[in-house]
């Protein structure tokens, strides 16, 4: 990311007829990267193939890879994704689920710290909710006309064609 753009980027799902899209987007709800996944398959999987995809454009140069900071929801929340970011030296501000902090504090002096989390940085996870939104309103995407995946998501990039050129 350019030092004037985009500092953020969030990561979402949005399930439909079975299928789930993870998807991250910039601080301005513009989409860099999607994967999908069938309906009943977990989140946090996903997560490395959408960081994987991500390339985040800049002005002059090659894409970025690495974003500053991971605004992810509870569903993203596992010690390896945040090894991974950690590894990485990305911030990952990503709520702890109640069962894995019942379960740290279970585990008394041997669970380890909590997770750190920015409630202020949080609050602006809500750019990848409008980014599924701005997609939805595109009709072939709201009702999942199309039967294969493949077409689906080529669909997904078209729809994120025009949010990129309607900036």
């Amino acid at each position: 990311m350019s030092r004037s753009g985009p500092t953020t980027n969030s990561l979402s799902c949005s399930g439909h007829k079975t299928t789930k899209i993870h998807l991250a987007a910039d601080s301005r709800c513009r989409p860099l990267a999607f994967v999908l996944t069938p309906g009943q398959a977990g989140d946090a999987p996903a997560f490395l193939q959408v960081m994987a995809r991500l390339r985040v454009p800049r002005p002059v140069g090659r894409p970025r890879v690495t974003p500053d900071v991971v605004l992810a929801d509870k569903a993203y929340s596992s010690r390896a994704i945040r090894r991974h970011l950690r590894r990485r030296g990305i911030r990952a501000v990503i709520p702890q689920p109640a069962d894995q902090a019942a379960n740290r504090k279970r585990l008394g002096s041997h669970g380890g710290r909590p997770p750190a989390f920015d409630r202020d940085a949080y609050k602006r996870r809500n750019t990848v909710e409008r980014c599924v939104n701005k997609l939805k309103q595109w009709r072939g995407l709201a009702t999942r006309y199309d039967k294969t995946a493949t077409i689906y998501l080529a669909g997904l990039h078209l729809a994120a064609i025009f949010i990129w050129s309607a900036r």
